[in-house]
């Protein structure tokens, strides 16, 4: 009797095709694939003037006029931070009466991995 997962002319039925190369030690390697669907995923982008820290009392005070004042010195460059990330500095400029930034340094890779931990 034949087996019930034989196919109908009795061979086992065939697996799909793998595109992938073997390497010199006989492994697959995956093909190469296409990542273009990243560029597509949305990054929160944040140009950081300076920060402060006051006391709930102090900010209860607040009023239109008021001044708060920031832990940077005015012409040191912004710091841009993409998901919260430092990737680069920057200083600011007007681009068709609206704010923009000029990037001044990028923060290189080893950085970046020096400021994560």
């Amino acid at each position: 009797m034949a087996d019930e997962w034989d196919s109908p002319s009795g061979d086992n039925a065939s697996l799909e095709s793998f595109d992938g190369q073997a390497d010199g030690d006989g492994a697959l390697q995956r093909p190469a694939q296409n990542i273009d669907f990243i560029l597509d995923i949305p990054l929160e982008v944040t140009v950081e003037l300076g920060r402060t820290s006051m006391l709930i009392n102090d900010l209860l005070q607040l009023g239109q006029g008021s001044v708060v004042e920031l832990n940077k010195l005015a012409g040191e460059p912004l710091e841009i931070l993409v998901n919260r990330k430092l990737i680069a500095r920057g200083e600011v400029v007007v681009v068709n009466e609206k704010f923009g930034v000029r990037l001044t340094d990028i923060v290189s890779p080893i950085e970046r991995v020096k400021s994560l931990g």
